[in-house]
């Protein structure tokens, strides 16, 4: 089943992984949706101090 999502390599060392994945099964979440969770939380941080940050539009490409 493929999303049709990009798809990012992200390494890690194993301890940091297993830290995630047990947050994320303590959430409810995989490791993948907390890491992406996380991420959507720091760059909303990021654009509320520093204003939004502009994208290329999806459709266009």
């Amino acid at each position: 089943m493929s999303s049709g999502l990009p798809r990012f390599t992200l390494r890690t060392s194993n301890e940091l992984l297993q830290k995630i994945s047990y947050i994320a099964g303590a959430n409810g979440r995989s490791a993948n949706k907390e890491i992406e969770m996380l991420l959507k939380r720091y760059v909303a941080q990021y654009e509320r101090k520093n204003g939004p940050i502009p994208v290329e539009d999806e459709s266009n490409n």
